[in-house]
C-alpha cells in the first residue's frame, strides 16, 4: 500500500520553550485507518491542528502528501482533507442543509444526495436538518459536521475524538462508517475509548511524552495491549 501522508521528526509548541511534539514521526497510508490514542495531554488535538493547518508553531524535516512535499496552508492539499474537531461551534447560524451546501461548494463538489440522505438516516438525524446548528445539542452538532466528513469522500479524513457526544445508535453507526471509509480514502481519528480504535482501526498509534511511542497493527490491536501501554504511560508521567 502506498503512503499517503508522511512527516518527519515533526515538533509543536505553544511556547517554543516546552514543546508538546518532540520529533514525532507519522506515516498514514493510503485507504487504512489509523486510530491514535494517548492520555489526556498526550498531543493528540494538537497533533490533529497541525496537520489540518490551524496550528502555526510548529517543525518538520519532512512533509509529504501523495510523494509530493506540501505544506500545511497549499490549497491542493486543503482540498484533500477535513477535520471534524472535538469541540466546535461554527457556522452557528446555519443549518445542515446550509452547512452542507456551503462546504461543498468551497471543495469544488457535487453532493451525493441519495449518500448524504443514507447518512443523515444513519445517524438518527432527519428531524434537525432545518435547526440552527447552535440551537443543537452536542451529539447533533457532531452529526453535523460527521454527516459532511463522510460525505465528502476526501482522500483524508481526520476526526478529533469523534465519539464524545454521540447516542449508542450513533456510536454503531459512526464505527461502521470509520471501517467502511476505506473505499475512498484514509481516516486518522483520535480517541480515548479503546473500544472504537480496537473495532475499527488497521494500525493504532500510541502517543505519550510527544512522539509515537506505540504501533500497533493486526491482531496486536487489542484492548489489553494498548491499555497496558496506556497505564505505562500513565506510571512514567506520574513519576
Amino acid at each position: 500500500m502506498a503512503d499517503l501522508l508522511q512527516l518527519a521528526e515533526l515538533k509543536a509548541w505553544y511556547d517554543p520553550e516546552k514543546q508538546v511534539l518532540k520529533g514525532l514521526d507519522l506515516i498514514l497510508e493510503e485507504h487504512s485507518v489509523i486510530g491514535l490514542i494517548g492520555l489526556n495531554g498526550a498531543g493528540k488535538t494538537t497533533l490533529m491542528n497541525v496537520l489540518c493547518g490551524l496550528h502555526t508553531g510548529f517543525s518538520s524535516n519532512e512533509l509529504k502528501f501523495s510523494g509530493k512535499n506540501f505544506s500545511f496552508k497549499d490549497k491542493e492539499f486543503k482540498e484533500q482533507r477535513y477535520i471534524v474537531f472535538s469541540e466546535d461551534e461554527s457556522f452557528g447560524y446555519f443549518s445542515f442543509d446550509e452547512y452542507i451546501a456551503y462546504v461543498f461548494g468551497c471543495y469544488n463538489k457535487k453532493p451525493d444526495k441519495t449518500y448524504i440522505d443514507e447518512l443523515v438516516e444513519k445517524f438518527g438525524f432527519g428531524d434537525y436538518r432545518s435547526t440552527f446548528i447552535k440551537d443543537l445539542s452536542l451529539g447533533n452538532r457532531r452529526k453535523v459536521y460527521l454527516i459532511t466528513g463522510f460525505a465528502l469522500k476526501l482522500p483524508l479524513l481526520l476526526l478529533d475524538e469523534p465519539v464524545n457526544g454521540l447516542d449508542f445508535n450513533s456510536t454503531e453507526a459512526l464505527y461502521d462508517l470509520i471501517a467502511g471509509y476505506k473505499k475512498f480514502g484514509t481516516v486518522l481519528f483520535s480517541s480515548h475509548i479503546l473500544e472504537s480504535v480496537t473495532l475499527t482501526s488497521d494500525k493504532v498509534l500510541v502517543l505519550e511524552n510527544g512522539i509515537i511511542a506505540r504501533t500497533y497493527s493486526g491482531s496486536d490491536i487489542t484492548t489489553e495491549n494498548i491499555r497496558d501501554s496506556l497505564e505505562k504511560a500513565s506510571v512514567v508521567k506520574d513519576v
